[in-house]
C-alpha cells in the first residue's frame, strides 16, 4: 500500500494493495483502515447506488477517499484518471467527493472523467454529462407478467426446455460434489474453457475497465449460473449485487456457439426467478452503449464501430426481454477538458491505456472487418492498374489486363467472403493471394526492377509486392482463427473436463 499525499490535506489517493493475509494479526476495523480494498467495499456495501458500485471491487482500480465516508474507484490511463460511475458516497457528499477527485487529479497531473453515471449523480455534480447510452431496468416480481406477455421470449424458453437446458446456481469452489439428479455438476476447467473460446471467438482484443470478462472471480455478494445441455457447459451468467437498491446487475453473460437457441433467455429467467426469491426489485442488465438519443458523433460511431461490436444486437436483445424502463447513462467531466477528450480517455480505460495498443492486438485477431478493408482497397488499385502504362509497368497488354481482371475477381470474392463465410472460398482467396504474391514479385525483379528510376517508382513497385503478401497474411490469419474456434467449437465435451457425451 502507498499513500500520495495532495496539497488539500483532505484526501489521499490509495493504490491497490495485494490481497491482506488471511494470518494477519491485525483487529477487522484496523486491517479495513489499512487496507483500501476492504475500506472500499465498506462503502460499495453502504452507498454502492450506482449499477456498476460492485465492479469497483475488481482487480484493477485504485481507490481515493476523500473521507472516511466517500470513496472513487478509478484506473490511471497515464494521462486521465478514469472513475467506475459515480463516487461511492450518499447524496450529501456526492458532489463534493467529485469536486475532491478531479482537483486531486489535477494535482497528480492527470485529467478526470466518471463513466457510466446515472442521474442521480448528474442532477448534483458540477460536471458537463454526455449521454452515452442507456441501461434496461426490470422488477424480478413483474417478471412473470413479461414472460406471460411476450410469445417470442416463451418460445425461446419452450426453446431451450425441448433441448434440454438446465440453468443452475454454480459455486466454483463446490466441484463435482455439487451435482444433482438432473444435472451433473461440470468442473471449473469445463466453464473456463467455455468462458475462455468465447473470448477467443470476440473480434475486439481483451478489453478492461468495466468491461473486464472474469465471470469466476466474482466478489462478495456475486452468484454465477451455468446453463447445461447434457453434460456440456452452454452458457454462464454472472451477476454482482448493486447494494444500494437492493439489486443485481448481469454483469456477464455468455454463450457457447452451439448453445441452443434460448440459452440466453433461459439463464435470464433463471436468475430473475432467483432474484425474486431473494426479494431484490431491481435488475439491469448494464449498459446497452451508444443506445438511445446520443449525439450525432457518437452516433456515427455506432454505425462505423457496428462491424467490431454490436452496439444494435446488444441493445435488441435486452429490448426483447421488455425492461420496466430505461435509464440513461453518462460520461461525466469537468467542462474544462471537453467532450472528446473525455471519450479518448475513457476508451483509454478500456484499453488499458493504450489505445494505438489495443488496436494494433484487435488487428492481430483477424477481425472480419479486414476482409470488407481488402476488397475496399482493391478498387482504386484496380483502377490504378488499369489506367497505368503498359509499356513501363507490363511485359505486354495481355499481361496487364490478366491482371486487373484477377484482381476484379479477387474484390468480388471478397465481397463475397464478408457476406457470408465461407471456409473453402477463405482458403481459395488465401492461395490465390498468395499466388498473387509470388507471381508479382518474380516480375518486379525481372520486368521492373532494371527499368525503374526514382523513388516514387520504386514506392509504387514496393507496394505491389508488399500489398499482396500483407494480404495474404492477414487473410491467412483470420481464416486459420476461425478455424481453430470451429474446432474447438465440435471438440467432445470430455477436453473440457466434462464426461463425454454418448
Amino acid at each position: 500500500m502507498s499513500e500520495v499525499p495532495i496539497p488539500f490535506r483532505l484526501a489521499a489517493v490509495t493504490e491497490v494493495a495485494d490481497e491482506p493475509s488471511p494470518a494477519a494479526p491485525d483487529p477487522p476495523d484496523q486491517r479495513a483502515q489499512a487496507h483500501p480494498r476492504i475500506r472500499a467495499e465498506g462503502l460499495v456495501r453502504r452507498f454502492g447506488w450506482n449499477a456498476t458500485a460492485a465492479q469497483a471491487l475488481e482487480p484493477g482500480y485504485s481507490y481515493f477517499f476523500p473521507d472516511d465516508e466517500a470513496c472513487v474507484a478509478y484506473v490511471d490511463t497515464g494521462k486521465a484518471w478514469v472513475a467506475a460511475g459515480a463516487p461511492l458516497a450518499d447524496d450529501l457528499h456526492l458532489a463534493a467527493a467529485a469536486r475532491a477527485f478531479v482537483a486531486a487529479a489535477g494535482a497528480a497531473g492527470r485529467r478526470a472523467c466518471f463513466f457510466a453515471t446515472e442521474q442521480r449523480f448528474v442532477d448534483v455534480a458540477a460536471l458537463r454529462s454526455l449521454l452515452i447510452g442507456e441501461q434496461g431496468v426490470w422488477n424480478p416480481f413483474d417478471w412473470d407478467a413479461i414472460v406471460a406477455q411476450s410469445r417470442n421470449l416463451r418460445e425461446q424458453l419452450r426453446r431451450a426446455r425441448a433441448k434440454g437446458v438446465i440453468v443452475r446456481e454454480y459455486d466454483p469452489a463446490a466441484g463435482p460434489s455439487a451435482a444433482t439428479a438432473d444435472a451433473p455438476a461440470p468442473s471449473r476447467a469445463a466453464v473456463e474453457a467455455v468462458i475462455e473460446r468465447w473470448k477467443r471467438m470476440q473480434e475486439l482484443a481483451p478489453m478492461g475497465f468495466l468491461a473486464r470478462v472474469d465471470p469466476l472471480s466474482l466478489g462478495s455478494g456475486g452468484e454465477l449460473f451455468v446453463a447445461l445441455s447434457g453434460s456440456s457447459v452452454v452458457g454462464v451468467l454472472a451477476v454482482v449485487p448493486v447494494h444500494g437498491r437492493d439489486g443485481w446487475l448481469f454483469q456477464t453473460l455468455l454463450r457457447a456457439p452451439e448453445a441452443p437457441n434460448g440459452t440466453a433467455e433461459a439463464l435470464v429467467d433463471t436468475a430473475m426467478r432467483a432474484a425474486r426469491a431473494q426479494g431484490r426489485t431491481y435488475v439491469t442488465l448494464g449498459l446497452a452503449p451508444l443506445a438511445g438519443d446520443v449525439r450525432g458523433p457518437l452516433r456515427l460511431a455506432r454505425s462505423a464501430g457496428a462491424t467490431l461490436y454490436n452496439f444494435e444486437g446488444l441493445r435488441a436483445f435486452k429490448a426483447k426481454l421488455r425492461p420496466e424502463r430505461w435509464d440513461p447513462v453518462y460520461l461525466s467531466f469537468p467542462p474544462s477538458t471537453g467532450s472528446a477528450r473525455a471519450i479518448l480517455d475513457a476508451l483509454g480505460a478500456f484499453a488499458h491505456g493504450r489505445l494505438v495498443t489495443f488496436g494494433l492486438r484487435t488487428l492481430a485477431r483477424g477481425p472480419t472487418v479486414l476482409v470488407k478493408l481488402l476488397a475496399g482497397l482493391l478498387v482504386p488499385w484496380t483502377i490504378l492498374l488499369a489506367c497505368s502504362s503498359t509499356a513501363r509497368w507490363f511485359p505486354n497488354a495481355i499481361i496487364k489486363w490478366a491482371w486487373v481482371a484477377f484482381d476484379v475477381a479477387l474484390a468480388v470474392g471478397l465481397r463475397t467472403l464478408w457476406r457470408r463465410w465461407s471456409r473453402h472460398l477463405a482458403w481459395g482467396l488465401t492461395l490465390a493471394i498468395g499466388a498473387d504474391a509470388t507471381l508479382t514479385a518474380i516480375e518486379a525483379v525481372w520486368w521492373n526492377e532494371p527499368r525503374t528510376h526514382g523513388v516514387a517508382a520504386h514506392m509504387v513497385l514496393a507496394a505491389a509486392v508488399c500489398g499482396p503478401l500483407g494480404a495474404c497474411l492477414l487473410l491467412g490469419g483470420l481464416t486459420m482463427r476461425r478455424e481453430s474456434v470451429a474446432l474447438r467449437r465440435t471438440t467432445p465435451s470430455s477436453a473440457a473436463g466434462l464426461p463425454g457425451k454418448e
